[in-house]
């Protein structure tokens, strides 16, 4: 039996608008410099999800983008922050390393007094999903495994290590999503066999996405408690989440989909005090 859906819990979202956004190179499975993108349209979509987020009644703040990064709208890439301390981001791209810098400045700049900057490459949010009582962390493809342990120790928070497989899901944040509480959402097939055991173990009653709906990033979803932000095209996946009693609001954003980003990729909670 499904256990009731918890209340909404406000959230505080950092966002980048598109306004720089292309796709110059290809550091992933889903971009094709070749294939062109549609900016102008980037930008309303990425507006739309701005703007449902504070009809849900979540904060919204902006970082200026920079012309020349047009992957800095993935904000979630920029950073870790949890009970306010910020673990910043060492990308693994050459093309995208700059983002770090900038996304820790302007952290300092709003007033956040515990900032790292990392030894360790990793991409924020992309791979450390943080749940109630513990992190998880994947490696496989960006974020190397020592920056587990150097997060770990800077948020004082278990981090939990799990390893991606397929090169379509990169960042730990397009396989696996969480839900209320401690439960979540995850496609088996991006991880390998030890972690999808883990993730058995912690999470014995979590909804398994298929793959149908992972391929188009319906688990780069957002979740407050009880609305779901997700891809508009994960349809399937959308359903069986109201079935279990969440409030789902598809979004469409398949222009940045062309980078391999969605909703979740362009949101970087800020957990914690609020300077």
């Amino acid at each position: 039996m499904a256990r009731p859906v918890g209340p909404p819990k406000p959230r505080h979202y950092l966002m980048c608008r598109p306004t720089y956004f292309a796709v110059e190179y290809a550091i992933n499975p889903w971009m094709d410099p070749a294939a062109g993108v549609d900016r102008e349209r980037a930008i309303r979509q990425w507006e739309a999800l701005r703007d449902l987020y504070r009809e849900l009644g979540h904060r919204v703040v902006e970082i200026a983008p920079i012309e020349g990064l047009p992957d800095m709208v993935f904000a979630a890439n920029g950073a870790l922050v949890v009970d306010g301390r910020v673990y910043g981001a060492r990308f693994a791209s050459a093309e995208r390393t700059p983002e770090g810098p900038a996304y820790l400045d302007w952290f300092r700049t709003a007033g956040y007094t515990e900032t790292r900057e990392p030894k360790h490459v990793n991409e924020g949010e992309g791979d450390f999903i943080t749940l109630d009582d513990v992190v998880l962390a994947a490696t496989g493809f960006r974020t190397e495994a020592a920056a587990h342990l150097e997060a770990e120790r800077f948020l004082d928070r278990p981090v939990v290590t799990l390893q991606l497989v397929d090169p379509r899901f990169y960042h730990l944040d397009t396989a696996l999503f969480p839900l209320s509480g401690d439960r979540v959402a995850y496609y088996p097939g991006a991880f390998s066999a030890g972690s999808q055991r883990v993730l058995r173990s912690l999470y014995p009653d979590a909804l398994i996405a298929t793959e149908e709906d992972a391929a188009v990033l319906g688990l780069n979803a957002v979740c407050d408690g009880r609305d779901i932000v997700i891809a508009a095209e994960a349809t399937a996946l959308a359903d069986r989440l109201r079935g279990l009693g969440y409030a789902v609001h598809p979004v469409e954003l398949d222009e940045l989909r062309k980078a391999g980003g969605g909703a979740k990729c362009c949101t970087l909670e800020l957990r914690g005090a609020r300077p």
